[in-house]
């Protein structure tokens, strides 16, 4: 705005120098010499229009001579040598904001101020009243000094500075309140998105329930107190039976409004000091902060069961649900809030499993107790013993007894661990624990080798009896363990005839179309197959005639009702197992026989084999008392399958041929 100001000044300053030139001569310039009065009459009539606002109009020669001052008694003066010379050399005007003092003195209260624009203009040979010929029109000859009023503009411009000042002020205020209440806004926003998120962290976001993170924190404060005042803590956890079925057959939306109700009944049901937490699915835990017993809080356990014995109404379907719950104390099942926490998960999943509805924990059915944890890293050690050191698992022998001569026809070999703290442990131990872990595939190839190690030793020796192995339910649904069993014998050169695996009923029935292809494969290297612990699964008539088996054990529970004490009936079971072994020229073995009145029992119901206490227990393979006069197993061409027969042992019926089948098909009725 201030530069606007001087733009006009200087261009009414152009204008005024026009005027007042166009009267004045051209050797008034050239020839520096005051104006006369005639000529300064002229120029101050031509210059006259522009009133008060014209403060002082001066007129400079080229050098430095005043020729013309419109003030009174102004006859001489000096003129800004340096602002002169620029204009007459550069020929564009030259314009300053300065301020003007007139008056008697310069002191003298009756002096004046005011600020005036000084504006010096060049004045070129054209513009005077009688050009010089001899000169170009645009020579510069002089200048003029154009002193304007600035009071109006300075004051137009403080003005304006003003109001410039105040609507930037006000939009400066107008933008911080924006500002301001645009921070102010958000950080409430984001206060209440904090305290919101603070929510969720702690609190299920579809019962309002708290989570598995407050819970966890409650039972740390809790426990905490419970340990000053040796008090007793209580942990609930529960799960709705069969949730899944009723999310995939009703869909999510009414499980929702299913785990909204449950919610809804444990909250009302239970103390205000228990905490009841929703742990994530329809998984829930009831925090018991002060509980008198073990017994107790079993009972409130069932308390909260019986709350699910009214139906939920999920719109108009009455819908009854089923719940397991585990009960776990502290002290009594753990010490620590992660302790406890896992005590009640097993107690819950014991619940689960056995159908109990409620369940207290034990330690018995805790398979990831860290007892369990760290015999599971001995057995990892056992697996892979260190060079030199002694072998931890031993494979012991148990001999099985023809009945008919008493000799000894073949082995089971079975695995014992030798630990160097706990003794020697049976494979109830340690198999269940290896299948769970997946080390039963590990712990079977470690039973495999040895087993044709030693028959490769025993071989050397001139002794052929046949060893049985036990396979687990893993094991028989892969060829995996053919390949190995095969390399196996390849390797130390055992023939296949010399080697049996037995496989449970149960493990048998329950993925045929896996399991049958294994047994035919093993077959057809010559390796018989026998079923154990036969009579307490599902096999029906169908599927035992069609699978690729030889020979039937039969249950010890079954052999153990032959005894003075047995059960009525017991020797018709047995006969009718035998007789349909042998329909289907299956040979029969009879476990656990420990007398000698169940033996001839057994002899006479025409068991083929036997095995148990009576004749030996497992012992290892340097204590078997094992002659060369033991027969070696031979194959049987008339077989129907290529059976083994034992060399002065009553000869096996022929089995009859029947149809090939292809391998995982299963044409079982039962």
């Amino acid at each position: 705005m201030s530069q606007q100001s001087v733009r006009d000044g200087i261009a009414t300053a152009e204008t005024v120098t026009t005027y007042a030139t166009a009267t004045v001569p051209t050797d008034s310039f050239v020839l520096p010499d005051n104006l006369d009065q005639a000529q300064k009459d002229a120029v101050e009539k031509a210059t006259s229009g522009f009133g008060d606002r014209l403060v002082e109009l001066r007129l400079w020669a080229l050098d430095g001579s005043l020729i013309y001052s419109s003030a009174d008694q102004t006859e001489t003066g000096f003129p800004d040598g340096d602002r002169l010379d620029l204009v007459t050399t550069g020929g564009e005007p030259s314009a300053r904001v300065i301020t003007d003092v007139r008056g008697a003195d310069a002191g003298d209260e009756g002096g004046t101020e005011r600020p005036v624009l000084d504006v010096y203009v060049p004045v070129q040979a054209g513009d005077v009243v009688d050009p010089d010929p001899a000169r170009e029109d645009s020579d510069v000859i002089g200048a003029a000094e154009v002193m304007l009023d600035h009071t109006a503009a300075g004051a137009a411009l403080a003005d304006a500075v003003r109001t410039l000042a105040l609507v930037v002020a006000i939009g400066l205020l107008a933008l911080w309140m924006v500002l301001f209440r645009t921070v102010w806004t958000a950080s409430r926003r984001l206060q209440a998105t904090a305290l919101e998120n603070a929510r969720l962290a702690l609190l299920d976001s579809l019962t309002g329930l708290p989570n598995r993170r407050m819970l966890a924190e409650r039972m740390r404060r809790t426990i905490l107190e419970a340990e000053e005042t040796g008090s007793r803590v209580g942990l609930m956890l529960l799960d709705i039976d069969r949730f899944k079925d009723i999310n995939d057959s009703l869909g999510h939306d009414r499980g929702d409004e299913l785990l909204e109700q449950v919610a809804e009944r444990l909250r009302g049901a239970l103390r205000d000091d228990d905490v009841v937490a929703r742990l994530g699915g329809d998984e829930f835990a009831i925090l018991l902060p002060d509980v008198r017993s073990v017994a107790n809080a079993e009972r409130l356990a069932r308390r909260v069961r019986g709350l699910f014995v009214p139906p939920f109404m999920l719109g108009e379907l009455p819908l009854h649900v089923d719940t397991s719950v585990g009960v776990a104390c502290l002290p009594d099942h753990a010490s620590d809030p992660s302790s406890l926490m896992r005590t009640a998960d097993v107690a819950m999943y014991a619940a689960k499993h056995h159908r109990t509805g409620v369940s207290v924990y034990s330690a018995d059915e805790d398979d990831s107790s860290p007892a369990r944890l760290v015999l599971l890293g001995d057995l990892h050690r056992a697996l892979t013993p260190a060079p030199g050191a002694p072998r931890e698992l031993r494979m012991h022998y148990q001999p099985k007894i023809e009945l008919k001569t008493g000799r000894t026809v073949g082995l089971e070999a079975l695995m014992r661990w030798v630990h160097p703290t706990r003794g020697v442990l049976p494979p109830t131990t340690f198999i269940p624990l290896a299948e769970q872990s997946g080390l039963i595939h590990d712990v079977t190839r470690y039973a495999l080798t040895e087993c044709v190690t030693q028959l490769a030793a025993w071989r050397a020796e001139g002794r052929a009896t046949p060893v049985a192995v036990n396979l687990s339910a893993h094991d028989v649904t892969t060829l995996a363990v053919v390949d190995l069993i095969e390399s196996l014998l390849e390797e130390h050169t055992v023939p296949a005839d010399l080697l049996e695996v037995e496989i449970t009923e149960t493990a048998l029935v329950a993925d045929p179309s896996r399991v049958v292809p294994v047994l035919e494969r093993l077959g057809a290297l010559g390796i018989r197959v026998a079923i154990d612990d036969f009579g307490i699964g599902n096999t029906s008539i169908s599927q035992l005639r069609d699978l690729p088996v030889d020979e039937l054990k039969i249950d010890r529970l079954f052999v153990s009702d032959l005894g003075v004490d047995g059960r009525e009936g017991s020797e018709v079971v047995v006969q009718a197992m035998v007789d349909l072994a042998h329909s289907f020229d299956l040979r029969v073995v009879a476990e656990g026989v420990e007398d000698e009145p169940t033996a001839v029992i057994l002899r006479r119901l025409g068991v083929d084999q036997a095995q148990g206490f009576l004749y030996s227990q497992a012992v290892p393979a340097d204590d078997l008392r094992l002659t060369p006069s033991v027969p070696r197993p031979r194959r049987d061409r008339g077989a129907g399958r290529g059976g083994v027969a034992v060399a002065g042992t009553r000869p096996a019926a022929t089995r009859h041929a029947r149809p090939p089948r292809s391998p995982g098909t299963d044409d079982s009725n039962g």
